[in-house]
């Protein structure tokens, strides 16, 4: 049976979710971010003619757009609002497979003859997230995910497009190489050299050149120019991992404006992990040089946990050890946990209180800067 699957993304989320809590927002530029990194995470469509975008820098961002409002990441109330989008996605089917706390994947294949055929169910989707909670989605829907997500970024904002077998080439064949899944910014230098600038350029090109451009990708990233992903949704009843990361508008060596980045983070997904009522195993980074390379480092617990202590003493302790072995200067900074359960190992008798004093404290934390933006209180740097 060929698959339905329907892509959601929600329309300039967190930026979207401050004009919906503060009327006096709408219909201007607003920028979502700031703290001591002073990147953009988000900005409103209003802000968005003016050049400002994910980030960006705030000092470059402000320059562009001087008349933007800009105010404190709440991540707090954003996975609120994310939980409540995804009780609308668990009516229509279970098989929902979330990409972050604003985008998701859902296969409704065994449930569309339900709700009136896949297309129905996207604008139902789309109408009740609108008038339940006040947002505005983008829905793509195809036979795949790769067709759906990008049927979902084409008409942004407030897009509905369907891409099917017989509309597929005509939408694909005049997109930038970029458009595809895997192709980066250096690898689509790569074959601009070789005057390959679209998907059009791309399916034309001998696999054998490509192979030589593209490496191992080579066949895969064909079956994508013309439509073929036979990648499943991926749905679990609990996620395998939390994770944030940053990419960087220019590449970052500075040890200091790194941890500090880094600190943002782990504040993030302890933020979301508590929110979640889960625990974590397993801390992850993830560095990312300026050439694309990219490698990760991992520490164990031997105890499941959700103290944002423990997080940061981990992070910092991975931190120190690659800048010290492996320095340079980064594009991207991630951190993550895994090994995700709903159910923790007992501390040992003398640990009890300390765990006790530790959680009241997160759980004070995560309610002021739920209610007051992340920036109103950080731990010690």
């Amino acid at each position: 049976m060929e698959r339905r699957i329907i892509h959601i993304d929600m329309d300039a989320f967190y930026a979207s979710v401050e004009q919906m809590d503060n009327p006096q927002l709408r219909g201007k530029p607003v920028i979502v971010g700031g703290g001591v990194r002073g990147v953009v995470s988000t900005c409103s469509y209003e802000a968005r003619p003016f050049g400002v975008r994910s980030a960006m820098p705030m000092y470059r961002a402000k320059k562009l757009c001087p008349q933007a409002i800009v105010v404190p990441v709440r991540m707090a109330r954003y996975a609120e609002i994310s939980c409540r989008i995804h009780s609308i996605f668990a009516i229509y089917t279970p098989q929902i497979e979330p990409i972050s706390l604003d985008e998701a994947f859902l296969d409704v294949t065994a449930s569309e003859h339900l709700f009136g055929g896949v297309e129905n169910i996207g604008r139902l989707i789309k109408s009740q997230i609108k008038e339940q909670i006040g947002l505005v989605a983008s829905v793509g829907i195809s036979n795949n995910k790769f067709l759906a997500k990008l049927a979902s970024d084409i008409n942004k904002p407030d897009g509905f497009l369907i891409i099917t077998d017989q509309n597929k080439q005509r939408i694909l064949d005049p997109l930038p190489v970029s458009r595809i899944w895997g192709i980066g910014k250096v690898t689509a230098e790569k074959l601009a050299t070789f005057g390959i600038d679209t998907i059009f350029q791309l399916r034309g090109t001998p696999v054998n050149q490509l192979r030589n451009l593209l490496g191992n990708q080579a066949e895969h990233i064909l079956r994508l120019s013309v439509g073929i992903d036979d990648r499943p949704v991926e749905y679990e009843q609990q996620a395998k991992s939390i994770s944030t990361e940053d990419t960087f508008d220019t590449d970052i060596c500075a040890r200091e404006a790194l941890l500090d980045v880094l600190k943002d983070q782990v504040e993030v997904v302890a933020e979301k992990l508590r929110y979640q009522k889960l625990l974590a195993r397993t801390v992850t980074l993830k560095f990312r040089y300026g050439d694309f390379k990219t490698i990760t480092r991992s520490r164990t617990f031997e105890v499941n946990t959700d103290k944002t202590a423990d997080f940061l003493t981990a992070a910092q302790d991975i931190f120190e050890q690659w800048h010290s072995s492996s320095p340079g200067a980064l594009r991207l900074l991630g951190f993550g946990v895994s090994g995700l359960s709903e159910h923790r190992g007992a501390p040992g008798l003398f640990d009890v209180q300390q765990d006790k004093k530790q959680r009241h404290l997160d759980s004070a934390i995560d309610m002021i800067r739920s209610k007051y933006g992340k920036d109103i209180m950080k731990r010690g740097r």
